[in-house]
């Protein structure tokens, strides 16, 4: 697939447990997982960080650590509520670049978010598009692939490459798509972790002549179905902070905002804030339970 654009790294012994991923293309580390010894932790985390490429780390954090990667000089950015097999997630965050750390659009992000917030939340589903909707396979590789490099001109992963999507699918990932005459024209994914039992929705895209039809809240409603079907119930997306349209279908979805994301990743022509969503879908299935027992 070209260039390397990232790899994971396990660091493990008798004292500790560490993975994180090494993402050359957004200059950042994540670490996605540890436990045991912190002081260890911090230690091999210091180290990871002296790598020229780390310009912003991101920590997944549990509740109980929250106040030793505070102590640390991170920050606390982000959440999202049962990531972990119901325990909750933080973005603990630290900069390694004065330019990485200042955003020029914050307070734009926030006025926007104010906006978001003045939609209706979860309208009812008039249900025009859902026959259209249907599950990717790998046979749509690569139409999804050049759907989506005419819609990012830059994206955080090679979400333009056959291989990579395929490779998505196999890992675990879901894809759903809206085609109209046989093109693809709207798309998105929900990327599951079955170790945590967590989903983001992501990847999320329609041609810019076919904005504004509602076409994402029924995907995304797609999507919800099939990960209550695996009794999947902590579902989140990360959206570009400057995209009024992808925060407010998340918003009409039920999503709730946890916070942003700053100077987080490269995509559509810049590096952006992104904000971060989430939704319990227990919720999701009580409802379609009690619709079924009403019928």
């Amino acid at each position: 697939m070209g260039k390397l654009i990232g790899e994971y790294v396990i660091v493990q012994n008798e004292q500790f447990y560490l993975k994180g991923y090494k993402d050359f293309t957004n200059e950042r580390l994540k670490i996605e997982d540890y436990r045991g010894n912190l002081k260890l932790i911090f230690s091999t985390i210091r180290d990871l960080q002296k790598e020229q490429y780390v310009h912003k780390t991101i920590v997944k954090c549990r509740t109980e650590s929250v106040a030793s990667f505070l102590g640390q000089g991170y920050l606390l950015e982000a959440s999202i509520p049962g990531y972990f097999l119901g325990g909750n997630a933080y973005f603990l965050c630290k900069y390694h670049d004065q330019k990485r750390f200042t955003s020029t659009k914050w307070v734009e992000e926030d006025h926007q978010l104010e906006d978001v917030w003045k939609k209706d939340q979860n309208f009812e589903n008039n249900g025009i598009f859902t026959s259209s909707i249907r599950k990717a396979t790998s046979l749509d590789a690569n139409r999804l692939a050049t759907f989506y490099a005419s819609v990012f001109p830059i994206y955080p992963v090679p979400i333009d490459d056959p291989d990579y999507v395929k490779e998505q699918m196999e890992e675990n990932s879901i894809f759903y798509c809206l085609e109209t005459d046989g093109q693809i024209i709207a798309a998105a994914s929900a990327g599951i972790n079955m170790e945590y039992r967590n989903a983001e929705i992501t990847d999320c895209a329609t041609l810019p002549s076919h904005r504004k039809g509602g076409y994402m809240y029924d995907i995304i409603q797609a999507l919800e179905n099939e990960l209550v079907s695996k009794r999947i119930f902590c579902s989140y997306s990360i959206a570009r902070a400057l995209s009024f349209g992808m925060n407010a279908v998340l918003h009409k979805s039920g999503y709730s905002y946890q916070g942003r994301l700053k100077n987080n990743c490269y995509i559509y022509d810049k590096i952006e804030d992104m904000n971060v969503w989430s939704k319990d879908l227990s919720t999701l299935s009580a409802e379609k339970s009690a619709s079924s027992a009403g019928n």
